[in-house]
């Protein structure tokens, strides 16, 4: 079962998270995660059909995704959504900003919106909001992995508990696909 962790990030941040989601798809059994930095050059759309789930990252800025994750999601038209490469793949989400709010959730929207458009069914998370720093889903999202850094290195942000919801997110990820591989294959 092959999970792909496609992410942009612009000064590290974003990237920790993500390889925060990677750890969390590794804890299941039969898992194997793929990370993919739009950064990197060329997308590699074979590799993207070939997975059993796709799990997007972006930190925030204005408002919304980085300019990257949106080109490549406009890049997309030809090579996965024409041929519906990516119908019935699971897929999710996760951010990181500055701000605690910064409005995450319209970068959520955004990712949720591109994958309906290519038939991906979404998976958010399914834990309550912490109620401190120190618990899972702190800044309190529903559809996706929400983190806050400060203006620091990647060393020292995102914070443990934001670094934990993104492995949660991936370890949902990875069992909710073998479940629905499962279930396919009957």
């Amino acid at each position: 079962m092959l999970i792909t962790i496609l992410y942009d990030s612009g000064y590290g941040h974003t990237a920790k998270q993500a390889e925060a989601v990677a750890n969390g798809v590794r804890r299941v059994p039969g898992a194997e995660a793929q990370l993919i930095a739009v950064a990197d050059g060329d997308t590699p759309w074979e590799k993207l059909a070939a997975s059993d789930a796709i799990i997007f990252g972006s930190p925030t800025y204005n408002g919304t995704i980085s300019a990257r994750l949106k080109k490549v999601m406009e890049d997309s038209t030809r090579p996965a959504w024409l041929p519906q490469s990516w119908r019935n793949k699971i897929a999710a989400g996760f951010t990181n900003s500055g701000a605690m709010h910064g409005d995450k959730l319209n970068s959520l929207v955004t990712m949720t919106l591109f994958a309906a458009q290519h038939g991906m069914i979404w998976v958010g998370l399914d834990i309550f909001p912490g109620k401190s720093p120190e618990e899972k889903n702190r800044v309190g999202g529903w559809l996706g992995a929400m983190a806050q850094s400060n203006d620091e290195s990647p060393e020292v942000t995102p914070i443990k508990s934001d670094l934990d919801t993104a492995a949660y997110l991936g370890q949902r990820v990875a069992e909710v696909t073998g479940q629905f591989k499962a279930g396919a294959a009957r």
